[in-house]
């Protein structure tokens, strides 16, 4: 059975594979195992989603990183979702075998938080927009692609798990320099980033602070790619 893992970020990308992937596109990292780096957004892993299941994909992962949206998540903590709450206050709950035999497997090894996942439509920067999220939603963390992954593996009917990792918490505030350097694509462009950086050099200690944040989260999606092989090949110990 072919797993297919969706990955927005570049950086996301790097703790899976050294090979490298242009947007939009997808590769084979092993017989039964294909990645598809989608860019940042919900239209991106979408199309990244159906990529994958035109590859032959028979279950989908949403891989990655999140923001927390509780105090009580850090920086490099595993967040297992169980239900997806869509940026219209639509839920899917992830209820499955796979899901079930991934936390048990997943937590012998590593401190996992179940909990819901919400959307967002753009990047959570204020920690006041994320406490709002928070109780709105009671979701725990947030990103922008995952509840996109499981609508497409919800009409192909097959398997979906959501593996996100915490890189802002929930009283952070992004830096500015993040959201004057996205593209339209949400890409962060770096001749904008040294720009606003050379203009606003107090900016600095915060992209600082959030390097090593991502770092964290970037560690322990190293340590679940240790157990992808055996992680993929769960979904279909019950088919």
């Amino acid at each position: 059975m072919i797993t297919g893992i969706v990955v927005a970020l570049p950086e996301e990308l790097s703790t899976l594979t050294s090979k490298k992937i242009g947007k939009g596109c997808c590769v084979f990292i092993s017989d039964k195992i294909v990645l598809a780096y989608s860019g940042a957004g919900a239209d991106n892993a979408r199309a990244a989603s159906e990529l994958l299941i035109a590859q032959g994909a028979a279950q989908l992962v949403s891989w990655g990183c999140a923001a927390a949206l509780t105090e009580f998540l850090i920086p490099g903590d595993l967040v297992l979702a169980d239900t997806l709450i869509d940026a219209e206050a639509n839920q899917i709950r992830i209820h499955n075998d796979w899901f079930e035999l991934a936390k048990n497997l997943l937590s012998t090894r590593l401190k996992i938080h179940t909990g819901s996942l919400a959307e967002s439509l753009g990047i959570v920067a204020a920690a006041a927009d994320k406490k709002h999220l928070h109780t709105q939603t009671g979701a725990i963390a947030v990103d922008m692609e995952s509840i996109a992954v499981a609508k497409v593996a919800r009409q192909n009917n097959v398997p979906f798990i959501a593996i996100r990792t915490i890189a802002d918490p929930a009283g952070m505030d992004l830096p500015k320099a993040i959201n004057h350097s996205l593209n339209d694509q949400g890409d962060i462009v770096l001749a904008k980033l040294l720009l606003f950086l050379a203009l606003h050099p107090a900016e600095l200690p915060g992209l600082i602070k959030l390097g090593l944040h991502f770092n964290a989260a970037k560690n322990t999606l190293k340590s679940v790619a240790k157990q992808l092989d055996r992680l993929t090949a769960l979904a279909s110990q019950d088919r």
